[in-house]
């Protein structure tokens, strides 16, 4: 494997996490919070994960997948959260892509883009 993958919780952890690894390809996957049983409350991110998770494969060698959960359903829903003043996010599930300049960033994964996989899937 020549990718490596950081889970964190929160902002502060996924900023921490993208400047350590600043310099190389990020791939970071925003999802909600996980119960328990480990069921995330955004039937949406319990979609993605799956259909993310088996395409990691293909990211290029020296890459990092930061798979960040954003908080409760509450947190999420606050318009102030960070992820939603900083970063930008408008929705969970995102996939945003980092290149080498910790400043720029493009969202690859949309709920729209993981729907329409899915009924590919089924054809």
């Amino acid at each position: 494997m020549g990718w490596e993958e950081k889970q964190v919780r929160g902002y502060p952890e996924f900023v921490q996490t993208a400047q350590r690894y600043h310099g190389r390809p990020i791939f970071a996957l925003f999802c909600g919070d996980k119960d328990a049983e480990g069921k995330s409350w955004c039937p949406d991110c319990v979609t993605a994960e799956p259909v993310v998770r088996k395409e990691l494969h293909n990211m290029p060698d020296e890459s990092v997948f930061i798979y960040c959960l954003v908080g409760d359903r509450a947190y999420w829903k606050d318009p102030n959260n960070e992820f939603r003043k900083n970063l930008k996010l408008t929705g969970v599930p995102t996939l945003l892509k980092y290149g080498t300049d910790p400043n720029s960033y493009c969202s690859v994964l949309t709920v729209e883009v993981i729907r329409i996989c899915q009924t590919l899937n089924k054809l």
